[in-house]
């Protein structure tokens, strides 16, 4: 009887130690989770901010450079795409880096054009959105942070099988758009 009372108390005493480490892991999971949360609440901040100085930008540099309708109008469809995208998703990191595209385009013909450079009000924002852009690789550099920790966590073992029955996936980078490395061309030529 003796026996079997130990042998109890080992199997109890097992598991308490195998429930604590699942539960521990779960915790740690959730927590690096949450951060990467965070982080991405920050970059969308960030985007949001930049989102609410581009339609000036573009109002304002748009009587001036009409001929480069084409810009804004791409500059225009990322932007809505972004904002049709949900936060944490793959496709709203594309619509993200799609709109850094078309804002990098977009600052080349303003720093390229000098009645625009002049021009005060023009010249203040993109202060500001210098400053902006600043904050949004600041906030991206985060949660690539963020990401890396909490990817790292779910695909090393053992966390990775306590992960995968929780439903932990990997989360998608925020990563430069192929073509970033060139400068874009700009022709400041009436068709």
């Amino acid at each position: 009887m003796r026996g079997v009372l130990i042998a109890i108390g080992v199997i109890v005493v097992i598991g308490l130690v195998l429930y604590g480490s699942i539960a521990g892991t779960y915790n740690r999971l959730v927590q690096a989770s949450q951060q990467v949360n965070a982080a991405q609440a920050e970059v969308e901040t960030q985007y949001q901010r930049r989102f609410d100085l581009i339609p000036n930008l573009v109002e304002s540099t748009r009587a001036v450079l009409t001929q480069e309708r084409t810009v804004f109008e791409a500059l225009a469809r990322a932007r809505t795409q972004y904002a049709g995208t949900q936060p944490g998703t793959p496709e709203r990191v594309e619509a993200a880096n799609r709109v850094e595209g078309a804002l990098g385009r977009l600052l080349v013909i303003v720093e390229n054009y000098p009645v625009l450079r002049s021009n005060e009000t023009v010249q203040s924002l993109m202060r500001a959105l210098a400053a902006t852009e600043n904050q949004v690789a600041y906030a991206r550099r985060g949660y690539n942070a963020a990401v890396q920790a909490y990817d790292t966590m779910v695909q090393t073992f053992p966390t990775s099988l306590v992960a995968g029955s929780m439903g932990f996936r990997p989360r998608p980078y925020f990563q430069a758009q192929p073509g970033a490395e060139q400068a874009p061309r700009v022709n400041l030529t009436s068709p």
